[in-house]
């Protein structure tokens, strides 16, 4: 294991910020981006809007080293803990103008009069400018996705949609891409040094590995630490229900855990790889995977949520979760020396509770190429369309064989304690013809199958009903004239 150090460092204004939070005691390793930034006489853009990553109003991108080319990725800075930011760029909206020159993507809100308020157009513009570092002349669905996670509630979109088509429509000659290679150089110089960033405090502890084997020696040094990923599930633990996190270990920058690689038999995704990515390699390889995740969360919250820690939660209302069950997805978990592969559906054993041992890791998912012509949908229901907590979820599989079932998934969220199979009416419909006439009655028994709870999403008696209407939606999208 490399020889820890208690600094972080990463660049703003332009220039390596270093942290050392034993001489800066009013910082804690879980001090929020957006709270240090706002510590700042002139960072006071970044607004707090919701602490927990709804509104947008403290949108910051953040830029990455990838071989001397930099990425930009828009997040909410209200559910990024300071560490996290540990050899990245940090740019708020703040650095975006040019010596009093407006950055395109601030010229064009001016231009179409896209800012009422003002409370939320930082957050707003710092969407822009991520937009505008990543997509040139992008079609409305774009510009739309990159929004979602921007709630302004005294305007009307449209004008920041055509600021957002305007701006993009330009080559993109900013002072960002004139100034990268030197950003690319102060990141290298960071990220040279591999050795863990271990940050100890009076009432916390915060371990960063930046290596696997290092990773996996701390599990299993600390076990009872909590595991960060993105955070985006942690963080509302301290920014909503103010609870201390006393121990954390931060797999956020594990390079060995970020890959989508396809195999002859298994598409294999690495645990730290961030959704906004796995919806991209998805597209034509997964495509009920990557629909799914059209609309998960937001640009934002996809940037930073991770598969491994959406699995790793075992939320019974994990948006992935039913369907990587239809997908028969196996978890690989690692120790520092082993290591298992288990069906995601043994792995999830209860409320938040999952067969991972002490000192184990998720490291990587393995989804299995199905035959070509098993169907495979995922459905959610929920109050909005964007960004919202499913009520009722389900990922389903169907193999016909001469028209009869062989074989079907229906894996649901939302009806039980955790993600579950209908395995009575799984075992209704085997081998039987897929028909109307089945599927309405195979309803019956699956509203009977579930003891849903009620709350403030629906009722138990609602749920059952969507659950069963799901089950015939799937059977509308996947049956054929004679069926």
């Amino acid at each position: 294991m490399s020889s820890p150090h208690d600094t972080i460092r990463f660049v703003l204004n332009d220039k390596i910020v270093s942290v050392d939070f034993n001489s800066n005691p009013e910082l804690k390793p879980t001090t929020t981006v957006l709270n240090y930034l706002r510590s700042f006489p002139f960072h006071k853009g970044v607004k707090e809007g919701c602490a927990e990553g709804d509104c947008g109003a403290c949108s910051v991108v953040v830029a990455e080293n990838h071989g001397g080319k930099l990425t930009y990725k828009t997040i909410d800075s209200c559910l990024v803990f300071l560490p996290m930011i540990h050899g990245k760029q940090l740019i708020t909206v703040e650095n975006l103008a040019d010596a009093g020159k407006l950055h395109p993507v601030q010229q064009e809100m001016v231009n179409q009069n896209g800012s009422q308020c003002g409370y939320c157009t930082p957050g707003v513009v710092m969407s822009l400018f991520g937009l505008y570092k990543n997509h040139h002349n992008p079609d409305r669905e774009v510009i739309e996705d990159a929004l979602t996670g921007n709630l302004c509630r005294c305007t009307g979109y449209q004008p920041i949609i055509k600021a957002a088509e305007h701006a993009c429509s330009c080559t993109d000659t900013d002072k960002f891409k004139l100034h990268e290679a030197k950003i690319a150089d102060l990141l290298d110089e960071i990220n040279r040094d591999k050795s863990t960033v271990e940050i100890s405090t009076p009432y916390q502890n915060y371990y960063k590995p930046l290596t696997l084997p290092d990773a996996l020696a701390l599990r299993r040094k600390y076990p009872h630490a909590t595991l960060v990923s993105g955070a985006s599930d942690t963080a509302l633990r301290q920014t909503k229900k103010r609870e201390l996190l006393a121990e954390i270990l931060d797999i956020s920058d594990i390079a060995e855990l970020k890959h989508f690689v396809e195999e002859e038999y298994n598409y294999t995704i690495g645990s730290g790889l961030n959704l906004e990515q796995v919806k991209a390699h998805s597209n034509e390889k997964l495509p009920a995977l990557h629909k799914m995740l059209q609309i998960f969360g937001s640009l934002q919250i996809r940037n930073l949520a991770t598969l491994g820690g959406n699995i790793g939660s075992a939320s019974p209302i994990g948006d992935t979760l039913p369907l990587l069950i239809a997908y028969k997805a196996k978890v690989k978990l690692q120790s520092p020396d082993s290591q298992r592969l288990v069906n995601l559906e043994d792995f999830i054993k209860g409320y938040r509770l999952t067969d991972i041992r002490y000192d184990e890791l998720i490291t990587a998912v393995h989804i299995p190429k199905l035959p070509s012509d098993t169907l495979v949908r995922s459905y959610k229901v929920s109050k909005r369309k964007d960004l919202d907590i499913s009520t009722v979820s389900g990922g389903f599989s169907l193999h016909l064989e001469e028209g009869h079932v062989k074989e079907i998934i229906l894996a649901f969220g939302g009806m039980a304690d955790q993600p579950k199979r209908a395995s009575e009416t799984e075992h209704y419909l085997l081998w039987k013809p897929w028909t109307r006439s089945n599927v309405e009655h195979a309803m019956k028994i699956l509203i009977h199958e579930f003891t849903p709870l009620s709350d403030a999403r629906a009722g138990a008696e609602y749920r059952k009903l969507v659950a069963g209407n799901l089950l015939l939606k799937f059977y509308t999208e996947t049956s054929t004239p004679g069926l």
